[in-house]
């Protein structure tokens, strides 16, 4: 158990040294995610970094989707001791402070993509309900999470275009969650597990949608299985940092989702509550493919957590005017929208989509079935 220069800081939860944590299980995970947009349809890019401390890697990547092109760079490296250290390849993130400013950056590389950006938090961090979920009897999700939303400055250059990030118009969201969470690291045998999990009969819809108005955020989230039943669900209204109030808990959220014909995605969400007569309409105006190159869909060259070795750097591009590239990426949507209050006010934000197998409430009743 080798000391790193966490070990000095006066937050041990364990006998043991920063380097270790709480569980043996290969899935523990501890990873920082970031959107950033200027508001309108013009690009949207999504950044992450994650530790996997049983695994032994440090890995990040950054995917930007802009006219009809998304484009991705990623790197991985060995985890060390040295916690602290949140470098790998051409990525960094720097705690400026805790819970309120954090910069993110990517070194100009082979691949046209790089940024420096810093996030200034417009809501205190949120804490978000635990997720716990057991295949069998294993329990294979166990996460924390807290989001934010806010503003930022700095700078995007991406195939050979510079953006001039201000905070006056580019926000977006960002989260950092941590604890034991499946499809990290490379594939194991399932064994008996199998048989709570059987082909053809699995579902998942997951939803999660920081949006962000002049003076508060609206932050709903809810996952259901292939019935509609829920594993989790939060709706909250939280006023900007500055503002006296409390948190106001909407209620449970009620959605109503269009989808594109021939597809599962989505052209309009709107969402209602149990406790508010507050309407939402969300429209998409840009979606950022995320299983487009960032591990989030593990294969046999790159997944979140899966040892690439010392370090290794790569970049990926696709172009989504080909059905057939298109159709590659497809899966874990994560779309800028724009957002309509029945109360006048108008936000932006991302709604995290992903609507896996089966899902009886709108129809899906195969595993491949599309909107019509």
């Amino acid at each position: 158990m080798p000391l790193g220069p966490m070990d000095d800081f006066l937050a041990h939860q364990t006998p043991d040294t920063f380097d270790h944590v709480y569980t043996g299980d290969r899935a523990f995970y501890d990873r920082y995610y970031f959107n950033c947009h200027s508001s309108s349809d013009e690009i949207f890019l999504i950044t992450g970094m994650g530790q996997y401390p049983n695994l032994g890697v440090l890995d990040a990547f950054v995917t930007v989707s802009v006219e009809d092109k998304h484009y991705c760079v990623r790197a991985s490296r060995e985890l060390g001791h040295d916690r602290l250290d949140t470098s790998v390849g051409p990525f960094g993130v720097d705690v400026v402070k805790g819970l309120e400013t954090l910069r993110v950056t990517c070194e100009p590389n082979d691949w046209d993509i790089d940024f420096d950006l810093t996030f200034e938090g417009f809501v205190p961090a949120l804490e978000e309900p635990p997720m716990i979920r057991r295949s069998g009897n294993r329990l294979t999700e166990h996460t924390m999470r807290f989001a934010q939303v806010g503003n930022y400055s700095g700078h995007i250059n991406v195939a050979g275009k510079r953006y001039d990030v201000t905070p006056d118009r580019w926000k977006g969201a960002r989260d950092h969650s941590w604890g034991v969470r499946p499809n990290t690291g490379e594939m194991e045998p399932q064994g008996i597990l199998a048989n709570s999990r059987p082909d053809g009969a699995f579902g998942h819809f997951h939803n999660w949608i920081p949006m962000q108005f002049d003076d508060f955020m609206i932050k709903v989230y809810f996952d259901e299985d292939k019935d509609g039943n829920r594993y989790l669900e939060e709706a909250v209204k939280v006023p900007r940092i500055g503002l006296d109030g409390p948190t106001f808990h909407l209620g449970s959220p009620k959605h109503e989702i269009t989808w594109k014909p021939g597809t599962r995605e989505i052209a309009q969400t709107v969402l209602t509550f149990a406790n508010t007569d507050i309407r939402i309409v969300g429209t998409p105006l840009r979606t950022n493919y995320l299983l487009g190159g960032s591990g989030y869909r593990p294969g046999e060259d790159w997944g979140l957590g899966h040892y690439q070795g010392p370090l290794k750097v790569e970049g990926l591009s696709w172009d989504l005017s080909d059905p057939k590239q298109f159709a590659d990426v497809q899966g874990l949507n994560e779309m800028l929208c724009r957002w309509e209050l029945s109360t006048g006010e108008i936000g932006y934000g991302m709604h995290e989509n992903a609507c896996f197998g089966i899902y009886h409430p709108y129809g899906f009743e195969t595993m491949d079935a599309v909107a019509p």
